[in-house]
């Protein structure tokens, strides 16, 4: 096991399983060609719940532990995945910019904080490209780009210590910028175990790097497997192929081990650390560590209520234990069952896959496994926690350990994803209103310069169209900011500074004549036709939560902060003024009084 990380990170671990959502497998004349697949489409805001003393749960440095999921209101409504680290949190946005916060002490954050109140509110780590996959080990962090490279940050760490991430001369250092990581071919899909990162490739190729000291990266013979062999880091730190005959269509990680689907059947292999079973092989290789991948023997001999095999859609590694998501939502466990991570009746180990018969009934569609607890979601968005949880990373309102599955409450909106940390959890919860907003704006500081003149220019139109044009414009300017302008403008800067392109109003539009004018004219004194700066103002709504999201350095500070239309609202005060001579026509009658 890796050396322990003293005061700030003693039993901090990690494991992040990849979306239930993988690669496409596309045959041609017998080769696998896999594609690499879409980021994840549906929106929500992140919560989390358990241990927080280093700001892994992003809410703030005065908040260090919730037993509750707790809403991180500094990433609104626009995340579409989620991984929790050893004691950090990654974050994917609609956007493809990948947002981090938690303890920074080996970079793990991929970028510079200035002290834990810095660490514990979410920042913006800088990519060349949008991402469309993250991943979350220990002290490491990674991101998958949208055409297929791979960059990582933080350091791996084993018995001896920290081992760097990539090899840098003799020195394993940590790399607090994300760094390239340099693969023969695009990769498809990215896993996190607790001290290696393992790569997928378009070909079904598996690359691992890392630590190997109990097998997880199943190339190096165990006495090759250490920083102390005569090749030292340079075995380690750069990935090199898994040996697999026919390639692999998924890949999952653990704490210390890899699990890899065969690419042309249902076939499961793993190699690691498998003290426990967990890696569902039994017989004489059961109870030692496995340097090389084996089929999971567990895993195919496995079937369903029919007698037929089954298809795996997502695996859940923990410390020592495992748990397995089928292709009809049934959730299997296996290994050790100290403190009720098994969420089984029996009180022994589990040897061979067994279903949790709480969730028998259930349809689950994400799993996720920490050091001994364990976590699902069903298709209704109902969570279930089960385990140790004595830091409250049950999220149940107890710091209590559960036997089996219980109902975790987390507010009214459906849960997408579930992901288990060290001492911490994190869900993605459904944003059921944000499929009509708009996408956040990508700057804050760049949007306000733009907004002023902007607004000017709608509001002198708006005021020669009618009411239902206006309603129309206010729409489509929404769907302009959301899907083109965020993407379109600067795709080589999304991780990076934009700025919001104004909508452009054609200004030939005069459908309204003269005699609108007139009747604009006529009903400006009544005070009824003030209602059109309040129906601007749904707007502003709609680009709230992007000034909230996007904020760099503080996110927090522009959640009180007022919709940037509203600021040149006093503009119009003076488009009004030529209006206002008319009540003051009794001054005339002054000189009047004066004579009389």
């Amino acid at each position: 096991m890796p050396a322990a990380r003293g005061v700030k990170r003693a039993a901090s671990k990690s494991s992040a399983p990849t979306a239930s959502t993988g690669p496409k497998n596309k045959k041609k004349r017998g080769a696998i060609q896999l594609e690499i697949p879409a980021a994840p489409k549906r929106r929500g805001r992140v919560m989390t719940c358990g241990q927080g003393d280093v700001g892994q749960l992003g809410l703030g440095e005065d908040v260090i532990e919730t037993n509750k999921f707790k809403v991180v209101t500094a990433l609104g409504d626009k995340i579409v995945e989620i991984r929790a680290g050893g004691m950090h949190t990654v974050a994917l946005d609609s956007n493809g910019k990948v947002w981090t916060f938690g303890c920074n002490d080996e970079g793990a954050l991929g970028r510079a904080t200035c002290g834990e109140a810095d660490e514990a509110r979410a920042g913006l780590v800088a990519l060349p490209a949008r991402a469309r996959g993250v991943a979350a080990g220990d002290s490491h962090s990674a991101a998958l780009l949208h055409d297929g490279h791979v960059y990582a940050w933080g350091a791996f760490r084993d018995s001896h210590g920290t081992m760097g991430l990539v090899v840098r001369g003799r020195e394993g250092k940590a790399c607090r910028e994300p760094v390239h990581i340099e693969l023969p071919e695009p990769a498809v899909e990215i896993a996190s175990g607790g001290d290696h990162l393992v790569m997928l490739t378009t070909s079904g190729a598996v690359y691992t790097m890392g630590c190997g000291e109990q097998g997880q990266l199943g190339r190096l013979a165990q006495r090759s497997a250490s920083r102390d062999a005569r090749q030292g880091f340079s075995a380690l730190l750069v990935p090199s192929k898994v040996t697999l005959k026919l390639g692999a269509s998924r890949i999952w990680a653990g704490y210390h081990a890899t699990f890899a689907l065969d690419a042309n059947s249902d076939k499961m292999f793993a190699w690691g650390l498998n003290n426990y079973g967990q890696l569902g092989i039994t017989g004489e290789k059961r109870r030692r560590a496995l340097y090389s991948p084996m089929e999971c023997d567990a895993f195919t001999a496995w079937r369903d209520s029919k007698g037929d095999s089954v298809t795996w859609r997502s695996v859940a590694a923990g410390q020592h234990h495992s748990l397995a998501l089928d292709g009809a939502g049934s959730v299997l466990a296996l290994g050790r069952c100290e403190y009720g991570r098994l969420g089984l009746p029996q009180p022994e180990d589990a040897q061979h896959l067994t279903i949790i018969p709480a969730l028998q009934h259930r349809n689950v569609v994400s799993i996720s496994a920490s050091t001994s607890s364990s976590f699902a979601v069903t298709a209704e968005g109902e969570v279930y926690s089960w385990g140790m949880g004595s830091e409250g990373q049950l999220g149940t309102g107890a710091c209590a350990d559960a036997a089996e599955p219980v109902a975790v409450p987390h507010g009214d909106r459906p849960t997408i994803q579930v992901s288990a940390g060290g001492q911490h959890t994190v869900l993605l919860v459904e944003d059921t209103s944000s499929t009509k907003e708009p996408s956040p704006a990508p700057d804050q500081e760049m949007a306000e310069q733009t907004t002023e003149d902007e607004n000017t220019e709608e509001e002198e139109v708006k005021a020669k169209r009618p009411k239902n044009e206006q309603e129309g414009e206010i729409s489509s300017t929404s769907s302009a900011h959301a899907s083109e302008v965020a993407e379109e403008s600067k795709p080589q800067k999304v991780n990076g500074d934009e700025t919001d392109t104004p909508m452009e109003v054609d200004d030939t539009d005069n459908s309204q004549d003269n005699s609108q004018e007139k009747k604009d004219e006529d009903t400006q004194d009544k005070p009824e036709s003030e209602p059109e700066p309040a129906k601007e103002e749904s707007k502003p709504e709609s680009t709230d939560t992007s000034s909230v999201d996007t904020a760099d350095s503080e996110p927090a500070e522009l959640n009180g902060k007022p919709p940037s239309p509203q600021a040149p609202t006093p503009a119009s005060t003076p488009a009004s003024t030529p209006a206002d001579p008319a009540p003051v026509a009794p001054a005339p009658a002054a000189p009047a009084l004066a004579s009389a």
